[in-house]
């Protein structure tokens, strides 16, 4: 009898530990861009969310929800995403000059903050975007995987990368290739584990952010649930400060 674990139970306690890392090694880390996004929010400044394919997932996930900041910016180019051709936006975010023009047509103001997702950390566009705002003085959160960005196998779009680019790297702590179980029988690993690990990452940043700012005097606008009493009325407030800010709003 094989004492492997079943498939399930090793995803599980695989995504499990990457969170239980995070706390054991990436914390200072994690504390360091929460405190840039809570200068951003003393600033009256906004929080810049990129990722490309399953990367934008991240930038969503901080945007216009229960709990989440409300000076958050998600860049969100249905070209780089998945619903309207999944094909073509891995071509697309391997384009030269790509990331440099989305940064271009941002509207950014001093004390904005980037947060960018790119599990390889080589990808063309996350780098000329990363580059951009690095080259105008706005800091720079990247997500990696540092095992992948390392791999020897990794493709690497860009002559710097995120690991390069980036003023505070957090290190999501996947394999590379990101998914993460083997299944007998079939050729590719399942599992990736960098889309909720790196929910944990993102939304552990917003909170550092906001008791980071209440400390220092600033009331972050926090979004309640649209689906409790007096969310409403909270999120009123908010829409008509951040109305014509944020495009996606």
């Amino acid at each position: 009898m094989s004492d492997r674990l079943d498939p399930v139970t090793e995803y599980l306690q695989n995504a499990s530990a990457l969170i239980d890392r995070l706390l054991a090694t990436q914390l200072a880390q994690i504390e360091r861009a929460g405190d840039l996004v809570a200068n951003a929010i003393a600033a009256d400044a906004l929080v810049h969310v990129f990722g490309s394919g399953h990367s934008h997932i991240l930038a969503e996930e901080l945007f216009y929800r229960a709990g989440g900041l409300a000076a958050v910016d998600p860049i969100l180019r249905d070209e780089l995403m998945l619903h309207r051709s999944a094909v073509e936006s891995t071509v697309l975010e391997r384009e030269p000059g790509r990331g440099a023009a989305i940064f271009e047509s941002l509207v950014v103001s001093p004390g904005d903050v980037l947060i960018v997702a790119s599990n390889s950390g080589g990808n063309l566009v996350a780098a000329e975007l990363a580059s951009a705002a690095g080259a105008v003085g706005m800091p720079v959160v990247a997500i990696v995987s540092l095992e992948h960005a390392s791999s020897s196998g990794s493709l690497r779009g860009g002559v710097s990368t995120l690991v390069e680019l980036a003023d505070v790297v957090i290190d999501n702590g996947g394999v590379a290739g990101d998914a993460a179980v083997s299944v007998p029988g079939v050729p590719a690993p399942v599992g990736p584990t960098s889309t909720v690990v790196g929910a944990a990452i993102v939304n552990a940043i917003a909170v550092r952010a906001v008791s980071q700012a209440v400390a220092a005097g600033h009331a972050p606008g926090v979004f309640s649930s649209s689906n409790m009493a007096g969310g409403d009325a909270n999120n009123r407030e908010l829409l008509g400060r951040y109305q014509g800010r944020v495009r996606s709003l």
